[in-house]
Order: C-alpha cells, then sequence, then structure tokens
C-alpha cells in the first residue's frame, strides 16, 4: 500500500483498503473556520446531534474574517463562539491566539503524523506535510463527522512526484509546486492523492513542505503528502500533544502516475492570472508592474518566508507606487518575528504590518483589490475576483520575489538589486 492507503486503512476496521474503494473512517480532528463553520453548526444542530464525538478533536479557528472586519463576520464568529463553549470544545482559538488555521495546527502540535484529518477548507491538505492523510470537505460533511467521528471517503489513486538535483538560489517550495502545478495543470492530480519524494523534499525544510502540500489542491488534489523522516520528527518533537505515528509506502506499492523533476532546471517561477498553472519564470515577467505586494497567508507566512523576504528588504524601502502588506501566520511567529527584528525591517522599507489573519488572500479584508490593479502575493489562488474586483489581476510567488518586486515597482527577481 502506499502511504495515503495504510493510514486510511488504519482508520477503518479493514487490514487494507485500495484506491476506488469506499470507506467509513475514524477521524482524528475536525476543522472548521468562521466562513465554513456557521453552516456545519447550522447543520449539526438539523440532524439534532446533542455532543460533538469529541470535545478535544474539534478545531474551530476564526481566520478568514477576523478580527472581524463587519456585523456579519461578527456575528459568524459569534456563532463559533457560543457554539465552542456550549459543546466545551478545548480546540477554539479565539483572536489573539488564534491563526491562519493551516499554520496554526501544525505550529501547536494538534495535527501530527499518521493522523486522519478533515477540514471544512480546500487547503486541509497542508498537514500532508507531516505525513497525515488530510482533506478538504463540504460544511455537511463536517457537521455529520462533528456529530458521528467518522467520514465517509473513496481511497483516492496516488501519483508520486520525485524531484532530483540541486536547487538554484531563491528557489524552495513554493517554485517547487508551482513549477509542478504548471507541468499538471488545475486538475491534473483530480481527487489523487500527490506524493512528493525524491533527494530535494527529503532535504527541504518543514516549511517548504507545508507549502507544496498545501497547494496539492490546485492541482485538484485529494491530498497532498509526504513521507515523514528526520527532518518530520524534530519538527513534532516537542509541539506533539499526543502519541503519532509513521507511515512509510512500501517499495511495490502502486502509483497511477509518476513524474520526475530536475529542480537544476527549475527558476523562481510565478503564477500568471488566472490559474495556478499559468506559470511562468519571474525572469521573463519584468515589465508587469504592480500596485500590491502580499506576503503571508497558509502557503507563505512562517517564519521562514517572513525571514526570507526580510532578508531582501533589509536597508531598503519599498517602491512607493507600491503598497506592501505582511501578515505572519500566528501569534508565535509574529512574536518570533519580533523578537529577530524582522518586523522592524518592514516597517523601516515601509511596508504595513497586520495581526495574524487569511485577510486578502481571499479578498476578505486588510488588502482588496480595486478594478485595473496587480498584486504579487505568496497565497494559493490567483482566480478572478479572488483578491478584489474582478478586473485585478494576481501574480502568485514566493516571497524572495515578491519582496524584491516591492522594491522595483515590477515583478523581478533579488539579483536585481543586488542579492
Amino acid at each position: 500500500m502506499t502511504i495515503t492507503e495504510k493510514i486510511l486503512a488504519a482508520h477503518t476496521d479493514e487490514a487494507k483498503v485500495e484506491s476506488g474503494q469506499l470507506i467509513n473512517a475514524r477521524v482524528d480532528l475536525v476543522l472548521a473556520n468562521d466562513i465554513t463553520a456557521p453552516i456545519a453548526i447550522k447543520e449539526f444542530e438539523k440532524i439534532a446531534a446533542k455532543n460533538v464525538f469529541d470535545k478535544d478533536k474539534v478545531a474551530l479557528i476564526p481566520d478568514h474574517f477576523a478580527p472581524q472586519k463587519d456585523i456579519k463576520a461578527a456575528e459568524q464568529c459569534k456563532m463559533m463562539r457560543d457554539f465552542a463553549l456550549r459543546q466545551g470544545l478545548s480546540l477554539y482559538f479565539e483572536v489573539g491566539r488564534m491563526g491562519v488555521e493551516h499554520a496554526l495546527l501544525p505550529e501547536q502540535g494538534i495535527v501530527l503524523p499518521g493522523d486522519l484529518v478533515i477540514g471544512a477548507d480546500s487547503h486541509t491538505c497542508t498537514y500532508g506535510a507531516l505525513g497525515a492523510f488530510s482533506t478538504g470537505v463540504g460544511s455537511t460533511d463536517a457537521a455529520a463527522t462533528m456529530a458521528t467521528g467518522q467520514c465517509w471517503f473513496k481511497v483516492p489513486e496516488s501519483m508520486k512526484f520525485i524531484y532530483y538535483g540541486k536547487l538554484n538560489k531563491w528557489v524552495g517550495g513554493k517554485d517547487l509546486i508551482l513549477h509542478t502545478i504548471g507541468d499538471i495543470g488545475v486538475d491534473g492530480a483530480l481527487y489523487r492523492a500527490m506524493e512528493f519524494d525524491g533527494e530535494v523534499i527529503s532535504s527541504l525544510g518543514m516549511a517548504g513542505r507545508l507549502t507544496m502540500c498545501n497547494m496539492a489542491i490546485e492541482a485538484g488534489g485529494k491530498s497532498g503528502i509526504i513521507v515523514p523522516d528526520e527532518i518530520t520528527r524534530q519538527y513534532v518533537t516537542g509541539r506533539a500533544k499526543r502519541a503519532f505515528t509513521f507511515y512509510t509506502s512500501d517499495a511495490d506499492a502502486k502509483y497511477v502516475d509518476v513524474r520526475e523533476y530536475d529542480c537544476s532546471k527549475i527558476e523562481p517561477t510565478v503564477s500568471c492570472p488566472h490559474l495556478p498553472s499559468n506559470t511562468r519564470a519571474a525572469s521573463k515577467l519584468t515589465h508587469v508592474t504592480v500596485d500590491q505586494v502580499f506576503i503571508g497567508s497558509c502557503t507563505n507566512g512562517r517564519i521562514e518566508d517572513l525571514r526570507e523576504a526580510a532578508s531582501i528588504l533589509k536597508d531598503k524601502k519599498v517602491n512607493s507606487n507600491v503598497r506592501m502588506i505582511v501578515i505572519p501566520a500566528t501569534q508565535a511567529i509574529y512574536l518570533q518575528a519580533m523578537k529577530e527584528g524582522l518586523i522592524e525591517i518592514f516597517i523601516d522599507a515601509q511596508a504595513v504590518v497586520s495581526t495574524p489573519t487569511c485577510g486578502p488572500c481571499l479578498g476578505g479584508h486588510m488588502g482588496i483589490l480595486a478594478k485595473g490593479e496587480k498584486a504579487i502575493s505568496t497565497s494559493n489562488r490567483n482566480f478572478i475576483g479572488r483578491m478584489g474586483h474582478t478586473e485585478s489581476e494576481i501574480y502568485l510567488s514566493n516571497p524572495a520575489v515578491a519582496a524584491a518586486s516591492a522594491v522595483l515597482g515590477r515583478i523581478g527577481l533579488p539579483e536585481e538589486i543586488g542579492l
């Protein structure tokens, strides 16, 4: 079996499962946010469920429109808070303790290797970086699972992606996954588990792995996953709130497709409007001016991402024609960035730094685009209207390219400013 099949089998009473099989599986965690939780709560009450299956296995995180941007957002968040209090949930994260959900849960040791996690948010696939099976579901499935502790699945086929060679300067996990999506398309892994492997992955830090698995959904993937190793162990040791299990893929496991990439040929990569698969080398886009730069989100709002951006911006200024928004993904990341002097670098460069929120990533608040404006963002989607007006444009990149673009006033590379 593949690692995905092993994890799914371990959460059923089956000794073995195979792709295409329909199963009911026990879940280790159900997640919802301030957009999806209110729908799930209403459905939970509609089926007359009294209590959640386990008050320590349901996580509610207000992060999309929080801190609450208007009355409607406030009502959504209040519904979550009231439900969490009624149910006695231990995993409710109020503003001040919250963070962007897919950065917060790994950081806090709440999702772990070997887990089966569902979330009413498409980027729940992020946790595959830890060697877990995690996937997004609809709010009604989340409601049923909150009540029963089980969810139905069709066991996905697995694709393997092997990355070898030496990474070029300023190339990281974001570039690898953008390159991959550019290769296979936004439906190239439809309802499949994307298993990332190879020497480059083995040496990639957890931040890069989380970024790659986060964007599996942008290729249509059911999940992204990386077999856990020593880097995984170092990350979860000291964070884990409970026992965890490392699974691996068997040598004779079946894959519907195997792709290999020579990373020495991959440059810093940018997704152009209006699909993540519309990729080009950043070096080919230096004619594109930008109005806004956003560094943050569940894709690239971790401390490693902020360090990379700050290394570009140190002793420099954001172009006078550009507004730059930096949002650390969690309170702990924000505090660490302060201790390291990164926040000072951003403010000296005339960027604005916000409290943790998804905010501009989904066109929620804290950085909406006007008609005709162009943004370069470290987030994960660039669909029409994703960050604001339907006639705005979004380019996706890694933090180094985004920061260099902020200085240049156009898409550009760190080398262009002497780095």
